[in-house]
């Protein structure tokens, strides 16, 4: 037997792609976690008959000679499959849009980073020109459209809205997908997220606004990932975590959501045991403090994540500068000889001014050009520390319209940052 199967807590884009291995691979039986978010359930309740699915409980392990992973790439993520972990002579296909490696090994992997696994999956049936049905359309642009926030994420690829189009022309139901992408909302979300609110802070952290929230559970309550992405648009933050301890069990629910580029929940998550996308991620803990849990999240994202890359990976350094009495003359001939568009003024190693090609605006004779930089630099200079962020150096550098910023550490200028470094972060242009 051939089996297909994805993550506990199925959404639509771990449906899809199970789905999508059945057409890539014929005869595969897809088998399901007992686990399903509440909109899955929603359509599965309708449209069940229309797709041969078993529950991962109903399968013969000792059947199974190929497994195919969708949407996961950790065994623990997986239900009731650990028989098949040290299963000798079976074959194991990955599918996967997570770039971080995971602890399944595969004898042959896609594993790729994209907005959806779907859009991988998509590749390859188009490659193979599979045909679909409208309700496969259906279904794997619901999984696309779920996981890239209809193609708004920080994660989306040019890839993932070429596949939206290819869907659509395959017949894709746009109505249905309205329908069963709304999320769940009733008065115990809105109960959490009342308890979320009332405690709501917004801290700051490596120059992005960050919030935590804990909230003691009773009882189960559905979408609580839609509760922490409320949680967060309402607060207005780079990113929201919500840490969700059931007393009953003594279990953690960790959920967060970030629509910031650089700090990458995804892995946050996966540093506590848990998976996810750069915006959107969980994990689930046992007998833990939620304080503990606060603080190791603080830690990746001020430590150990790629949201804590700070001015001092980027900036240039040793920076050339110049004296306040050096002339005007020599500074147009260093800014041409260096191809730069401004230097610092540094006088007893301390930074009194900035002079740019803008400054020579105020030079109305050549006989000026003889008169020290002094008389024409601007003495007002917006400086960053080493420690900030990319994020605030851009924002800097928009507020007072500068293009460079000096990098001043215990009072000494120690690197420059220039809307060109900044821009090269942000769209990810930075050589290997």
């Amino acid at each position: 037997m051939d089996i297909v199967t994805t993550h506990k807590n199925m959404d639509f884009d771990a449906l899809a792609s199970t789905i999508a291995a059945t057409v890539l691979y014929p005869g595969t039986v897809a088998a399901i976690p007992k686990t399903i978010n509440p909109n899955v359930k929603a359509f599965l309740s309708i449209h069940k008959d229309l797709f041969d699915l078993l529950d991962c409980g109903d399968i013969d392990l000792d059947k199974v000679k190929k497994l195919i992973v969708v949407d996961t790439n950790g065994w623990n993520r997986l239900d009731r499959l650990e028989k098949l972990k040290k299963k000798e002579n079976l074959e194991i296909v990955l599918w996967d849009h997570h770039s971080v490696k995971g602890s399944i090994a595969a004898a042959w992997s896609c594993q790729e980073s994209m907005g959806a696994n779907i859009t991988l999956m998509i590749r390859a049936i188009r490659k193979q020109e599979l045909s679909l049905t409208p309700m496969q359309a259906t279904l794997f642009l619901a999984g696309l459209y779920e996981d890239t926030g209809n193609l708004t994420f920080p994660g989306v690829h040019a890839e993932d809205a070429y596949a939206a189009g290819y869907l659509l022309e395959q017949g894709a139901d746009l109505n249905m997908l309205n329908t069963f992408l709304r999320p769940a909302y009733g008065e115990k979300q809105k109960d959490v997220l009342f308890k979320m609110l009332q405690q709501a802070k917004r801290e700051k952290m490596n120059g992005y606004t960050v919030s935590f929230s804990t909230v003691n559970i009773k009882e189960h309550v559905d979408s609580l990932a839609i509760v922490v992405r409320m949680f967060r648009d309402i607060l207005n933050v780079d990113a929201a975590f919500g840490i969700f301890m059931n007393q009953k069990n003594n279990r953690c629910v960790v959920i967060g959501r970030s629509n910031a580029d650089s700090i990458d929940v995804g892995t946050i998550m996966r540093g506590l045991g848990g998976g996810g996308h750069p915006g959107a991620g969980s994990v689930m803990l046992s007998q833990i403090n939620p304080d503990a849990v606060k603080a190791m999240i603080v830690e990746l994202l001020t430590g150990n994540n790629r949201s804590s890359v700070q001015i001092s990976d980027l900036m240039s350094f040793p920076v050339f500068t110049v004296s306040s009495h050096t002339t005007m003359g020599e500074v147009a001939e260093i800014l041409k000889e260096k191809g730069c568009t401004g230097i610092p003024v540094v006088e007893d190693e301390k930074l009194v001014g900035i002079i740019s090609r803008r400054d020579f605006r105020k030079i109305k004779k050549e006989s000026q050009l003889s008169a020290p930089v002094k008389a024409f630099m601007a003495t007002q200079v917006v400086t960053i520390d080493p420690g900030k962020s990319p994020q605030q150096a851009a924002r800097l550098m928009v507020k007072h319209d500068v293009g460079r910023l000096p990098v001043i550490e215990n009072g000494k200028i120690i690197g420059i940052i220039t809307r060109s470094d900044s821009m090269r972060y942000f769209y990810d242009l930075l050589p290997d």
